[in-house]
């Protein structure tokens, strides 16, 4: 896609240097677009970014967003905040401050510019739910003083602050809530089901199931939840959100393992664990919104993207 010049925008990216972020810096550089993208890598990587290290319309910044930033921009990606318990959990304070400081200095950098600005908020705001599908009229059961709660309640606390900038000043927002996400350049030791599964399997360890492994989640490969943000992004200004974005399909834990130890012809065993406190039982959107406001459905399956996933963790542990 080819912009013409009134159609170039110069946008900024949180958390540009993460699993996420680096798919969209790389999908808005392809589109064209002046892209500054910020992260303080205490999760992200400059190996997620070297394709476009050299690009003329993309831009680095070492940045912590819990302090101010002072750039001019048309449009704001917020994405800034380590999103796995292991991360979250080890500075939890910091983590809770990367959600709400970060979220109060992109929403006064967007007032001042007068820039449109998404928060990528999380399906974790439902908690351990108590409805199931869920949908984004469900307010959610959420522990305001567990070890997850520095997250949950850190980008619960996001919201809030975006709502009220948007009702106090005018501000354009977009708010969105990203379910269980995976595929190339999730980091290896970040905790999360997928990427433990694959690289347990691949190096012949045990696959860790908390519970019994009847837990359910639903997964949604990063490509398709990309499309989502800039379908959001380019949606009519009074439309808000917040809308959630995963795939609704459903696996329990059991299946996720089966389903790797397949692909990667893994023969590792199965190791039960105790379920760690506040982990949700059941997690799966309800996306009949984000079809209907904005034409956005998933298109990748488990098993496809699973493939994709698994063949790059297989490169990074062969180099």
């Amino acid at each position: 896609m080819t912009l013409g010049r009134d159609s170039r925008m110069r946008i900024l990216v949180t958390g540009g240097a993460g699993f996420l972020g680096s798919f969209l810096c790389e999908r808005l550089v392809e589109q064209g677009h002046d892209v500054i993208c910020v992260d303080n890598f205490y999760t992200g990587s400059k190996r997620n970014i070297d394709g476009l290290l050299g690009k003329p319309n993309f831009e680095l910044i070492r940045h912590d967003v819990t302090f101010p930033l002072y750039v001019e921009v048309d449009r704001i990606f917020n994405l800034a905040c380590p999103a796995s318990p292991i991360h979250y959990q080890r500075d939890p304070v910091q983590t809770t401050k990367t959600s709400v400081h970060g979220a109060i200095n992109m929403l006064g950098l967007a007032k001042r510019v007068k820039a449109r600005i998404l928060q990528a908020s999380t399906s974790e705001v439902y908690g351990d739910p108590e409805v199931h599908p869920q949908p984004e009229s469900y307010l959610g059961k959420v522990n305001p003083i567990g070890p997850r709660s520095c997250y949950d309640e850190g980008k619960r606390c996001a919201e809030t602050l975006f709502f009220d900038y948007h009702r106090q000043h005018g501000l354009e927002i977009k708010v969105v809530r990203i379910f269980n996400t995976y595929g190339p350049r999730m980091h290896p030791n970040d905790g999360r089901v997928v990427s433990n599964f694959i690289v347990q399997a691949l190096r012949g360890e045990p696959l860790t199931i908390y519970g019994d492994g009847s837990q359910t989640r639903s997964f949604c490969y990063v490509d398709d939840l990309i499309d989502g943000f800039l379908r959001m992004m380019d949606s009519p200004p009074d439309f808000t959100g917040p809308v959630n974005l995963g795939n609704p399909g459903e696996f329990t834990m059991l299946e996720l393992a089966e389903a790797v130890l397949h692909l990667t012809g893994s023969i590792s065993k199965l190791e039960f664990h105790r379920l760690p406190p506040d982990d949700p039982r059941q997690r799966r959107p309800d996306i009949s919104l984000a079809g209907s406001a904005l034409g956005w459905a998933p298109r990748v399956d488990l098993e496809d993207g699973l493939l994709d996933t698994v063949g790059y963790f297989r490169s990074i542990f062969s180099t």
